[in-house]
C-alpha cells in the first residue's frame, strides 16, 4: 500500500502530455473546466487549497480512474464560485454541493495549512454526514501505512492506496476500501 506524493501527483499531469503541446498549466486547467460538467451527487467532495491546483486536478483524475466520482468547486463550479474571497453566497453554495457528496475527502497538501476554507468545509461535512478522511500528500512514500495528522487532522481517518483501490485507514490494522466506506451507515470504528 502507498500514500499519494507531491512528484507522483505532478508526473500524472506531465505524462498526459500538457508541456509537450505547448499548453500552460493554467492553460490545461481551463480547459479541464470546460470539459466539466455538473452532477446531481458526486462520491467525493474533494477539500483542498487552490494553491495546489496541478496537484489536485491530478489527485481528482487519479481517484476518477479508480470509479469514484469527484467534485471540486473550481472545475466543476467555474461561474458559479468565488473562492478568493469569503462570503456568505459562495458557503451556501458549497454547503449544497456538500449535500450532494457521500464523503468529503481533505487533501493536505502544503498550503491546506493556509487555507481558510478546507477547516470550515471538514467540520461543517463532519457534522453532516460523519464522512471526513485525509488524503496525506507526501514528498516521498515510506512504505509505512500508518500516518499521524497534525492537529486537528488526527482525528480522521485517512487514505491509502495499493493497485486500483482505495482504503480509508483508521490506522495500520482498521481498514475498509473507499467504496464500503461512502455507502455504509456506519463509518469505521473510531481511533
Amino acid at each position: 500500500m502507498a500514500f499519494y506524493t507531491r512528484a507522483a501527483l505532478q508526473g500524472v499531469y506531465a505524462q498526459r502530455g500538457y508541456e509537450t503541446k505547448g499548453m500552460s498549466a493554467s492553460a490545461v486547467l481551463r480547459e479541464s473546466v470546460k470539459a466539466s460538467s455538473l452532477l446531481s451527487s458526486y462520491d467525493i467532495f474533494l477539500s483542498h487549497s487552490s494553491l495546489d491546483a496541478i496537484e489536485v486536478y491530478a489527485l481528482k483524475r487519479d481517484i476518477e480512474t479508480r470509479g469514484f466520482t469527484v467534485y471540486v468547486d473550481w472545475i466543476d463550479d467555474l461561474h458559479q464560485l468565488d473562492r478568493s474571497s469569503i462570503t456568505p453566497e459562495t458557503a451556501r453554495t458549497l454547503k449544497e454541493r456538500m449535500g450532494r457528496c457521500k464523503g468529503l475527502l481533505y487533501a493536505a497538501f502544503d498550503h491546506a495549512t493556509t487555507s481558510k476554507w478546507m477547516p470550515w468545509e471538514t467540520g461543517y461535512f463532519d457534522a453532516l454526514k460523519k464522512r471526513v478522511s485525509i488524503v496525506p500528500i507526501l514528498e516521498r512514500d515510506s512504505g509505512d501505512d500508518s500516518y499521524k495528522g497534525q492537529e486537528y487532522l488526527g482525528l480522521y481517518p485517512y487514505v491509502v492506496k495499493t493497485g486500483e483501490n482505495l482504503y480509508v485507514h483508521n490506522d495500520a490494522t482498521k481498514y475498509a476500501r473507499m467504496r464500503w466506506w461512502l455507502d455504509q451507515a456506519d463509518a469505521l470504528p473510531p481511533k
